[in-house]
Parts: structure tokens; sequence; C-alpha cells
């Protein structure tokens, strides 16, 4: 019968080698276990014989790349070339970090998540090391959660991969920049104000801050939080019923009435932190303008009709 033919592999089967890795070529010989045989290796167009039937290349490099095929001799004895199995080595891939949400302004209590991308390494099983070092656990991971951020964990932070005896570069650096919870000192922060006033005709009022509307006027107004500009606010206000819609920093109170006189106040979060609650302004809903007033005074009339007094009323 023929000689068998032979069949070269890999070790690790990895469809994706990096410089650096420890990689064995073998050539195996089915229906020829035991046998003492000799093995030639060839690489492109260049030949090597060897007593092993493996090849293990400790560190490897790019200039490793290339196509393999072996064949065994015993005696005389030859079998075929093997088919070729090509080996290609590539650099290590270049990780980046990045920060989930990638929000340019991070307050303490909020999560934050850094994140280690290797590019190119897809379907790579990594293990990785972080920078600061607090973050090496666990290693499998390709990220790292802080649940509740603090300011001490503000910092530059950068990550690697590892896999087998390769090390990718470290990645660039990303700086996370925690700020204090926002606080409220004399609304510095966060500020209530008043938008616009509309008469019921839709005049507009020109004296805003007074706190004073009359009955079926338009108020609107509008929590500002200072130093929180380009954040995705939610927003809270007192009294509760102005809860909706949570996403607009305005509420309009149309057709005022006296019930709803009374303080407002407003706050904003975001994610797991918030802002204190803005100082209240108080809101007070008159009855009515001072000329609806003069139009609506009921007016008495006395009449003498035959020495009685009739009182007649007109509204």
């Amino acid at each position: 019968s023929p000689p068998p033919k032979p069949t070269v592999t890999l070790q690790p089967s990895w469809t994706q080698i990096y410089s650096g890795e420890t990689v064995t070529v073998r050539c195996e010989i089915q229906g020829g276990e035991g046998a003492q045989r000799t093995y030639e290796w060839r690489r492109d167009q260049s030949s090597t014989r060897s007593a092993s039937n493996e090849y293990t290349f400790r560190s490897v490099t790019e200039s490793d790349s290339g196509g393999y095929s072996c064949r065994g001799t015993r005696g005389s004895f030859w079998t075929e070339w093997s088919d070729v199995i090509t080996l290609t080595v590539l650099p290590p891939p270049e990780p980046t970090v990045t920060l989930q949400p990638s929000w340019t302004q991070i307050y303490s209590g909020e999560t934050v998540t850094v994140r280690c991308e290797i590019q190119g390494g897809e379907g790579a099983q990594w293990t990785y090391e972080w920078s600061p070092a607090k973050l090496n656990t666990p290693p499998t991971s390709s990220e790292y959660t802080i649940i509740t951020v603090t300011e001490s964990e503000s910092g530059e932070y950068s990550c690697r991969g590892t896999r087998s005896s390769s090390w990718t570069e470290w990645s660039n650096i990303i700086t996370l920049n925690v700020k204090r919870k926002l606080e409220i000192f004399h609304s510095h922060y966060v500020q209530l104000k008043y938008v616009s006033v509309l008469r019921p005709g839709g005049t507009q009022k020109t004296q805003l801050n007074s706190g004073v509307i009359y009955r079926g006027e338009t108020v609107t107004v509008r929590c500002e939080i200072q130093g929180g500009e380009g954040a995705q606010w939610t927003y809270e206000w007192r009294p509760a019923k102005l809860n909706t819609p949570p996403t607009s920093s305005e509420y309009r109170i149309s057709r005022a009435a006296e019930s709803d006189s009374g303080g407002y106040s407003c706050q904003g979060t975001r994610g797991s932190s918030w802002t204190e609650w803005s100082d209240v302004i108080t809101l007070s809903v008159l009855y009515n303008s001072f000329s609806e007033r003069k139009k609506n005074q009921v007016k008495i009339t006395v009449c003498s009709i035959k020495s009685q007094i009739v009182f007649a009323l007109y509204q």
C-alpha cells in the first residue's frame, strides 16, 4: 500500500497569530504512530530535516510567516508531501480605551464603565491589564465598571491585552474627570427663572420677576443649571404635579388660577447623580388686574320712589 499522506497542523489553532506568541508546527502521519521516522520540513522553497515531528517557535515573528509542509521517511521510504498550511504572523493589535457614557462631565455618584477595545483582535481570547493596577480584576473582562464613581477615581486610564505570551502595546490614555455632585448655594448652580408672562390677550408683560401675576395670565418658568451646560438632564419640579415632561427645562402654567399660588423649585438629574434643589420662587396669583377689578366693581344706585329706598345692584 502507498505510504500515508501526512498532515501538518498548527498549535494553537488560532486564526490570528501575533508576534511574540509561541507556535508549534506539527507533522502527523496517520497509521504511522510508533514508527521511528525522520521528518523533512519545507517552508516555501527551503527545507530542513529533523528527528522530531514538530517544530516550535518560542517567540514567533512576522518573518516566520509562510507556507509549511512536511513529509516523513523510514529507511528509504518517503511519504508524499503534506498539504501546505499557511502561518500568518501579525503585529499585536492596538487597543483603545473608552469611557461609557462619553459625557465630558462626570459627577460623583454616577456609573462609569472603562472599556478596552482591541481593534483587529476580535474573536481572540484576551486577558486584560489595566492602569491604574487597581482595575486588574477580573482579568478576562474587557471592561471595568465603577458603580458609584467618586472624585478619588479621577485620573488617567489605559489598558493592554495579553494572549499566550504576546502582549499588545498600551492603549491611548483617557482621562476621567469626576466632579463633585452639583450643589446649590444661593442658586449659584440651579436657578428657577421667569421666562415670560402673557396677559389673556397675548400681550407680553415686561415685569417678570415680581412673582405677582393675575388670574388668566400664562407664566413660563425655566430651570437653569449653571455649569451643567451640554449635559442631558431630566428635571424634577416642586410641587410634584409639575413632574412632566421630565426632559423639558421649562414649565408653563396656562391661565393661572389662585390655586397655582405657592413656592416652586426644581432640580436636575442625570444617571444616578442629581443636583440639589434650587431656591424657591414664590408665585402669587391675584384675583384679577386693577382694570378688571374696576370694571367689575359693584355699583350701588339709590332711588327714591314714594319715600321708599330701593337698592339696585349692578355687576
